[in-house]
């Protein structure tokens, strides 16, 4: 494995960390870290086709802000090697894996909708890993409407493209004026880092981490009353990617959990009251 020589810097923000990488079994994992070298580091897994400059800054640097952050690329993703996995078990594998390696213990776990299956799993593959857990615009294995997000996206996807906006625009917010508003900011603050991006996904892997997607909507539901850690789950109240309902039923499902849902705000509700999803996080991780 190959670590970096020198510890990140706490002060840095997430627009301008620098992208490291580690080795894991042969294959080069790309990822950033930011905040406090002390506590419970916090590990970060992003949503389908996303990339290290798909992280909001303003949600990195709120958390960063007390708690050492560590934001991933999956394989086959971004600056990361390998072929993008087709199932949610390889992705969580390679997540424990990289932690692991990375030697952290015990850790926090973010996940934004894909990345949020990926989390479930990683805590039901190996639960001594994870301290706390925080699930985010997503939903359980065999979860409503989670295998039609093909079917959902690429009408919005193709909108994206003939009014040339990122289709996120689209996918993430209501159609109300203030959602759209939100949109438009989040999507700037996307752009702030200007150096050291990120290689966008290949379309041959934005398309692999779909089949991981569909599966998971199509596997049979999980006991999530095997996961025994806190649990905070927030998502906008009209998530028309992974269905809102879906977060009141990993809410009804998970011993310790609560629940928090944003109003007027669909998939990316987290990024449209990013404010508020920071503060609610950071009284969870530090309760």
């Amino acid at each position: 494995m190959t670590l970096p020589s020198t510890p990140p810097d706490s002060r840095r923000s997430f627009e301008n960390a620098p992208t490291r990488s580690l080795e894991v079994d042969g294959t080069r994992f790309a990822y950033r870290e930011l905040g406090p070298q002390h506590g419970s580091p916090l590990v970060m897994l992003n949503h389908w086709g996303a990339v290290l400059d798909n992280f909001d800054p303003r949600i990195v640097d709120g958390l960063a802000s007390r708690h050492r952050v560590i934001a991933i690329d999956y394989r086959g993703i971004g600056g990361s090697g390998g072929k993008a996995p087709v199932t949610v078990a390889e992705m969580a594998q390679d997540t424990i894996a990289l932690i692991r390696t990375m030697g952290l213990g015990s850790v926090d776990l973010l996940g934004f909708s894909l990345g949020g299956f990926v989390a479930q799993q990683v805590v039901l593959d190996a639960p001594d890993l994870v301290r706390r857990l925080i699930l985010t615009g997503t939903g359980p294995a065999g979860g409503r409407g989670i295998d039609r997000v093909g079917r959902v996206s690429w009408p919005l996807i193709l909108k994206g493209l003939l009014t040339r906006r990122d289709p996120k625009y689209y996918l993430f917010f209501t159609a109300s004026a203030r959602s759209r508003q939100a949109a438009t900011a989040f999507l700037q603050r996307l752009k702030e880092r200007t150096n050291d991006r990120d290689r966008p996904a290949s379309p041959g892997a934005f398309l692999r981490q779909l089949k991981a997607i569909t599966a998971w909507g199509r596997q049979s539901p999980q006991d999530l009353g095997d996961i025994r850690i806190p649990v905070l789950i927030a998502n906008g109240d009209s998530d028309i990617m992974v269905p809102t309902p879906n977060s009141g039923d990993l809410a009804h499902r998970i011993p310790d959990a609560t629940l928090v849902l944003y109003h007027d705000a669909g998939h990316g509700g987290i990024f449209q009251y990013h404010d508020e999803f920071v503060r609610d996080a950071l009284a969870f991780l530090d309760n």
